[in-house]
This record gives C-alpha cells, structure tokens and sequence, in this order.
C-alpha cells in the first residue's frame, strides 16, 4: 500500500472506531502497540516502523492532534476531509 487511507466503523450512524493506514508493505503485520493522547494507539512492525494509528474515540480527536501525531512518526499531515468521516453522523 502506497498511500495512507482511513477506515471507519459505524454502529447506528456514528463512528465507533476508525483506523488510519499508513504506507506499508503487503503483509506487514504488527508486532507492537503504543497508546497515545486522545484515544489512539499506533501500531508498529517488526523493524519499529508505524503502520497504522487505532482511532478508539473518534469523536474526541481533532485535526491539530492528528497531525501532531503524523508530524512526530515523519508522515505528510492531512486535511479536514480527510478525517471528515470521524465527524459525519
């Protein structure tokens, strides 16, 4: 996978639980979890390298929070549509 991309879990309408992929190789599995501020956990692969961030509170996470996330594991930040689905029910 080359691009990060977003998937959301919805029960009744609203999200419950999101989870933002990051550029990984097919396969890559993770070996190791770390929680952060806000209700996220980031994933890691055998090599320590971010594969992926769990959105456990997807109400509760802003757009400034998340890029300081992706700024800190040297990703690209996003924008506001791109989390637009945590935020559409």
């Amino acid at each position: 996978m080359k691009e990060a991309y977003l998937e959301v879990t919805f029960r009744r309408g609203r999200a419950i639980a999101a989870y933002y992929y990051l550029p990984r190789r097919p396969g890559e599995k993770s070996t190791k979890t770390r929680r952060i501020e806000g209700g996220m956990l980031i994933d890691y692969n055998r090599d320590e390298k971010p594969i992926g961030i769990e959105i456990t509170a997807p109400s509760q996470v802003t757009l400034a929070a998340f890029n300081r996330i992706l700024e800190q594991l040297g990703q690209d930040p996003i924008g506001h549509a791109d989390l637009a689905p945590l935020h559409a029910a």
